[in-house]
């Protein structure tokens, strides 16, 4: 089996995450990835009111930095990497085990597509 597709114009949505993250079910992310690899997204909704992310993709693994602020004003960073998995229904799922570097705290979180937008 090869490598999962392009996230490039992907949206997904969290479906679970460790209580210590500040993402939850209302938040989306909208995903691009180049050519080379280099990936990046921006994500809101629930408690996060603007995030960006940006890493690298090797093969299906990504190794990427975030950040956002929060509804209430706070800010907030870390490190995550995340497996691609395409699920057995057809949505692309991303695994993650993510840690903050802004505070202390980890978990998982798994956040599935929901669509595609063309460009």
């Amino acid at each position: 089996m090869g490598a999962a597709p392009s996230l490039e114009g992907r949206i997904f949505a969290d479906v679970s995450n460790d209580p210590a993250g500040d993402v939850g079910s209302e938040t989306c992310f909208e995903y691009h990835e180049e050519p080379d690899g280099v990936v990046w997204a921006r994500y809101a909704g629930g408690t996060v009111r603007l995030g960006h992310l940006v890493g690298r993709r090797d093969g299906d693994g990504l190794d990427f930095r975030y950040s956002h602020v929060t509804t209430s004003g706070t800010t907030a960073n870390g490190h995550c990497r995340s497996r691609i998995v395409v699920s057995d229904d057809g949505p692309l799922e991303l695994h993650e085990e993510w840690e903050w570097e802004s505070q202390p705290g980890s978990g998982t979180s798994l956040v599935r597509e929901i669509a595609v937008v063309d460009g």
